[in-house]
């Protein structure tokens, strides 16, 4: 078996065959890391080979002495370093961080223990999420597996090039405003952003706490579904989550694919005409193959233009709140204190621990809540996103889905949105919707534009992963774009 483009769910058949299979597994796995890591820059840590061993050798042992299987034994998972991982450093890609070893893991990433994962390492991201590339890192900018000139897409773009790459079998992300779809469009996996409150939060590094959300990612549907089945699910920890009761989305999936239903889909005008022409032509293609079996109409969003500015007035706000525990004292970087007042010590430790691109929008954060301001723009985009999200409802209660490229444009050279920052914000046109709803959006991969990824968003109601899941794999199965893996 090719263990580095093997699927999750033809790993686990093997292993629970036979578990000492892990061991070579991981060794490939490895190598291929050796290989390729230097190249793409996927990780900013990575545990030592050794290590994961010893953690694998007792998880067999334990394995064979036990009769109950776990969901994702022997998986290498590879995790997006704003996630606390107990005893492994945990930075946000931030110099303020660069030595935080937590001392408590997430709750996602003891549900991944718990069921067998082994988390190799700490991916690259935009320092605190904050960025569309993966070159706001204070350490070092990941590269596009597909074309290393170009960016692999931000936040997670370290956790979408390890997949892409073969440097792990699947990954977390979490998508603040397009952070875990955007890598995925670029890079050629599959991302979803769920539902907000499906999957917990505590543990997670906030942003903007209102609009973060931890999601699976992977190189097919199956396994985005399976890694979706063991992070979900209520927390008492984390007091926005949503305890209901919830399906097996792999066994839901495949239950509504085999039923065949005929779908309403709704075509979003707008986040087309956003689009650049190749992806336009691209997505529309990929439309073409769901129109032929699922009903289609296009609807007309014309405010979905202000979710931009809505969308950053209110992570702005929120991430000059968050940040601000930053002081030197209970976070970040330790400084001399002697013979010093607090001003002093807490303007060092920021200057110093905080890049550019987090300043700017802490100082538009706090200009945006300044008194006379705050109403004038916080407020209003309070109200924006309650309108929003009342008119989406309203579509969602005659659509079941609503389709628009990922993004607008096609992976860019690394450089070229930093350089222009506007353009880098509204490239998140279509991704910041679902974001600002709270709804759940899947990123598909569907084709191929000179050498680079484009892929295909689909936005359902709250709480229906099922479906996005289910579209995802219909289009998987009908343009065959899965387990694709880049020649590094």
């Amino acid at each position: 078996m090719n263990f580095i483009a093997a699927p999750m769910y033809k790993l686990l058949d093997e292993f629970n065959t036979n578990p000492d299979l892990v061991v070579d597994y991981l060794s490939k796995l490895y190598d291929r890391i050796a290989k390729v890591e230097e190249k793409v820059k996927a990780f900013i840590t990575l545990r030592p080979f050794n290590d994961v061993l010893n953690e694998v050798e007792s998880l067999i042992r334990i394995r064979k002495s036990s009769r109950n299987s776990m969901a994702l034994f022997g998986i290498a998972v590879a995790i997006k370093d704003n996630i606390s991982t107990k005893g492994l450093r945990t930075t946000c890609a931030s110099r303020i961080l660069e030595n935080y070893i937590p001392p408590y893991d997430a709750t996602v990433i003891a549900k991944l223990k718990s069921e067998g994962a082994i988390i190799i390492g700490k991916t690259n991201m935009d320092e605190f999420a904050m960025g569309s590339t993966t070159e706001t890192s204070a350490f070092f900018a990941t590269r596009n597996p597909w074309d290393l000139t170009r960016s692999p897409g931000g936040s997670s773009g370290g956790s979408a090039a390890a997949l892409a790459a073969g440097e792990a079998t699947v990954a977390l992300g979490s998508d603040t405003g397009g952070s875990i779809r955007n890598p995925a469009a670029f890079t050629a996996i599959f991302g979803l952003k769920p539902t907000y409150g499906l999957v917990s939060r505590y543990g997670l590094i906030a942003y903007a706490s209102s609009l973060d959300q931890i999601g699976p990612m992977a190189r097919n549907t199956d396994d985005l579904a399976l890694l979706l089945n063991v992070i979900a699910g209520y927390d008492p920890k984390d007091s926005t989550s949503i305890n209901i009761p919830l399906p097996n989305f792999y066994k839901a999936m495949y239950d509504t694919y085999y039923r065949e239903p005929r779908l309403k889909i709704a075509i979003a005008r707008e986040l087309f005409e956003y689009s650049e022409d190749p992806v336009k032509n691209m997505s529309y293609k990929s439309v073409d193959v769901l129109c032929s079996y699922h009903e289609c109409r296009e609807i007309s969003i014309p405010y979905a233009k202000h979710s931009v500015a809505a969308y950053y007035i209110i992570s702005m706000a929120e991430a000059g709140s968050n940040l601000a525990r930053y002081d030197g004292v209970r976070y970040g970087l330790k400084v001399n204190f002697d013979n010093r007042n607090w001003v002093e010590v807490y303007k060092e430790v920021r200057t110093r621990g905080f890049g550019y691109e987090v300043k700017k929008r802490i100082a538009l954060g706090a200009y945006i809540l300044s008194t006379g301001y705050w109403d004038m723009y916080y407020l209003k985009a309070l109200r924006f996103r309650r309108m929003l999200k009342e008119e989406f409802n309203k579509i969602f209660k005659e659509f079941d889905a609503i389709v628009s490229p990922t993004m607008p444009i096609l992976p860019p050279k690394l450089g070229e949105l930093i350089a222009d920052p506007i353009k880098m914000y509204y490239s998140d046109v279509n991704t910041v919707i679902a974001n600002l709803i709270g709804a759940p959006a899947i990123s598909i991969p569907i084709g191929f534009v000179n050498g680079l990824p484009v892929g295909l968003q689909v936005m359902v109601r709250h709480f229906n992963e099922v479906t996005a899941l289910y579209i995802s794999k219909f289009l998987e199965d009908k343009l065959k774009l899965r387990d694709l893996i880049a020649l590094v």
